[in-house]
């Protein structure tokens, strides 16, 4: 019934994950560090970063950052199911998210991280919706990695979920899902999220930076301040589904 609301208004609710939803450092980071704790990435992978890092430098730190997946070059993708820790929320995040599900309002969550891991993180933000009584499909748009042979390549297969792409994601989702980007909401906590937060009539910024925090008060956003972290178990986080992708892809 949610769904079909959300439809019918044309109102969606778009979240960052890292710094949003979720606390730093980043889950990516997180989970690389697990990976390379238990040996999975291989040393030319190192070398492979710092080449694709040169590569990128004319297009700016950001992309440096952000659009280089060269590190996962030769990891399973199912090493994510061994690896992953329990994610934490932040509880006023899930909070709001709860209001935006009860009001109708599609779910998107819009993330840099590799779209395996924004998937756990949707699926961890409908059980906790479900778990507050509020039955609502989260949408998933990330940054994607190609695979073969049930390995990572380290290439993108189109570009990484950051400033501007992120404006063009919202604005396919707002096209496909008949969303009204001027009365729907947008979340984000870095000033890479800015296009993003632009496109929507109701942007809000979370636990901001002072570059950020000053954009925001230039242009009238709100300003929210989480800091109660929520742990869940990854056994919830995990089902089957969850990694067969198409279920929660925007």
């Amino acid at each position: 019934m949610n769904e079909e609301s959300a439809e019918t208004q044309g109102i969606a609710a778009f979240f960052d994950g890292d710094g949003t939803l979720i606390p730093e450092p980043s889950l990516e980071r997180r989970y690389f560090r697990a990976v390379r704790q238990s040996g999975a990435i291989p040393m030319g992978n190192y070398f492979l970063w710092a080449q694709e890092a040169l590569r990128l430098l004319p297009k700016g730190i950001a992309a440096m950052v952000h659009g280089n997946k060269r590190h996962w070059r030769g990891v399973r993708c199912d090493q994510v199911l061994q690896q992953m820790e329990a994610t934490v929320f932040f509880e006023e995040g899930m909070e709001r998210a709860a209001w935006h599900a009860r009001q109708g309002h599609r779910i998107v969550l819009v993330s840099g991280m590799p779209e395996a891991l924004a998937r756990i993180v949707g699926r961890g933000v409908e059980c906790e919706l479900e778990s507050r009584g509020v039955g609502s499909r989260v949408l998933v748009c990330a940054t994607r990695i190609e695979e073969r042979d049930g390995r990572w390549t380290g290439r993108l297969l189109g570009e990484a979920m950051y400033g501007e792409e992120k404006l063009r994601a919202v604005t396919r989702i707002a096209r496909e899902h008949r969303i009204d980007l001027r009365g729907s909401y947008a979340y984000g906590n870095t000033l890479l999220d800015r296009p993003m937060l632009a496109a929507v009539g109701h942007a809000h910024v979370v636990n901001p930076g002072r570059n950020l925090a000053a954009v925001a008060n230039q242009c009238d956003w709100e300003i929210w301040h989480w800091h109660v972290e929520k742990s869940m178990g990854k056994r919830l986080l995990l089902p089957e589904r969850t990694m067969r992708g198409g279920e929660s892809r925007a």
